[in-house]
């Protein structure tokens, strides 16, 4: 299953219903060149350009929608810094990495990503992860499961019973009808728990400003079952 995504340029994107403009931010040129080649099938994705690191992919005047960025790059850039630079300029964010170096993929699961692919994995996966953000979703992805639900740094946000259930079925894409319907509770009491879910996550230090944030709250507190399960 693939998760909802509620943020505002996806809005824009689905409104305009455009091909989504894809860049890539990696070191190793041959990435973009083989992604450049398979996405010649999926017309709806278009390959806009690539750069090295991040600043040098934001002086091309690309504009790009959505960014391939591998979390280690040999300018030793902070994966934080080059999400937040990239969403900054626009752009939402896939991670494209190896699995060598965990501790780049948990400091990069905190951050607002649209999912995160592993090098290993076969191409059609990455242009899977890419047609699913192109319309809105988030997808799931083991690393990222295990990443998130692993932190040590991860405070308890005391939900209740009731409030875990909601969230689990929320943050799994499930629109507010569906969730009142699975519970038997009004809608507008799934509408107030969510509020109190969210007001719990702020108070420790956890925001859940949209779904994507719902969503990794979920998986750090094991409400979720992992992709790979």
């Amino acid at each position: 299953m693939y998760h909802y995504a509620l943020g505002e340029a996806w809005d824009v994107m689905l409104q305009r219903g455009t091909v989504t403009k894809v860049a890539v931010v990696d070191d190793h040129a041959f990435v973009s060149a083989a992604l450049a080649a398979i996405l010649a099938d999926h017309p709806s994705l278009q390959l806009v350009g690539d750069a090295p690191t991040v600043p040098a992919l934001l002086t091309l005047d690309l504009a790009p929608d959505l960014v391939v960025l591998d979390l280690r790059l040999a300018d030793g850039s902070s994966p934080v810094n080059n999400v937040g630079r990239l969403r900054d300029a626009g752009a939402e964010v896939l991670a494209y990495t190896s699995a060598e170096h965990p501790q780049l993929i948990r400091a990069a699961a905190k951050t607002p990503l649209l999912g995160l692919v592993r090098k290993s994995a076969p191409l059609d996966t990455l242009v899977d992860a890419l047609e699913a953000a192109a319309t809105g979703f988030v997808a799931p992805s083991a690393d990222l499961a295990s990443a998130l639900s692993s932190d040590p740094e991860v405070k308890d946000a005391g939900l209740s019973d009731q409030e875990s259930r909601v969230l689990a079925l929320f943050a799994d894409g499930l629109k507010t009808q569906i969730v009142s319907s699975e519970l038997g509770i009004a809608p507008g009491t799934v509408e107030d728990y969510v509020r109190r879910i969210r007001a719990k996550y702020a108070r420790v230090g956890r925001p859940a400003h949209n779904k994507v944030d719902l969503y990794k709250r979920a998986l750090e507190d094991g409400l979720l079952r992992s992709p790979s399960e």
